[in-house]
């Protein structure tokens, strides 16, 4: 970033014009925010968060899931030891004006599907912070938040949004890559309805009754994850006839 001494020194040596083009790169060279949240594009199927959708099929252990794990002996499942959790993103649905959506209950959701996901994960593979060999990294997605109505003045409270976060229509999207070279090594779409009521209208949610219906939503999200990385973690028969055949009795 352009110091206010160099502006100066630049309007006393090279005038108005000089100026003028001193203030516009300096303006360029800073950072634009990342919104809070993304859009579903419309008319997609998908969010386009997850790196590949080429692989998914629907999975007949799971109602309202495609998913996909990678066969790839060398990019295998089994082969990993620890895993990366990082904040999950948000999506809204695709008619929603993103200036709506009150970034404190974006915040919410997120630490909450966050640690969900963590504890869920965390006797499977031990969660770690950084990059590695045989380190997976676990993305996630909370896709199609809508926006409620206003809250009404004598209904706010500190905690209270200013419009809450309608979920009865979310769905995740989840995936696990390689940490070091970015390889999707398996992934899942999970699309659950989940009604009217579920909503977030507090930054406080998960400790207020009303709002139970979203803190099931995500806890429910978080065991689904939990038993898709058992299923998609247990030896295929192909694996087993691999392994039994470079196993000598003597």
């Amino acid at each position: 970033m352009l110091t206010h001494q160099f502006i100066h020194f630049a309007a006393a040596r090279f005038g108005g014009a000089a100026l003028m083009l001193v203030i516009a790169l300096s303006s360029c060279s800073r950072p634009v925010p990342k919104p809070a949240v993304n859009k579903v594009p419309a008319g997609q199927e998908y969010s386009g968060f997850l790196q590949s959708y080429t692989n998914l099929k629907p999975n007949p252990d799971f109602e309202n899931t495609k998913s996909f794990v990678s066969s790839d002996p060398v990019k295998n499942i089994h082969r990993y030891v620890a895993v990366i959790v990082d904040a999950p993103e948000v999506y809204v649905s695709t008619n929603v004006d993103q200036n709506a959506i009150p970034e404190r209950g974006v915040a919410a959701l997120k630490e909450y599907f966050q640690n969900a996901i963590t504890n869920a994960v965390a006797d499977a593979f031990p969660v770690v912070q950084s990059s590695g060999p045989l380190v997976l990294r676990l993305r996630s997605a909370i896709v199609g938040v809508d926006v409620g109505q206003a809250t009404r003045v004598d209904s706010k409270g500190e905690n209270t949004l200013q419009r809450p976060l309608n979920i009865g229509k979310v769905g995740v999207e989840i995936e696990l890559v390689d940490s070091e070279t970015g390889e999707q090594i398996a992934a899942a779409v999970d699309r659950q309805d989940l009604g009217q009521g579920a909503e977030v209208g507090s930054v406080n949610f998960s400790r207020e009754e009303k709002f139970r219906a979203a803190t099931v939503a995500f806890d429910g999200w978080a065991a689904r994850l939990r038993e898709f990385l058992d299923s998609a973690h247990e030896l295929s028969k192909q694996d087993v006839d691999r392994i039994e055949s470079t196993n000598f009795p003597y």
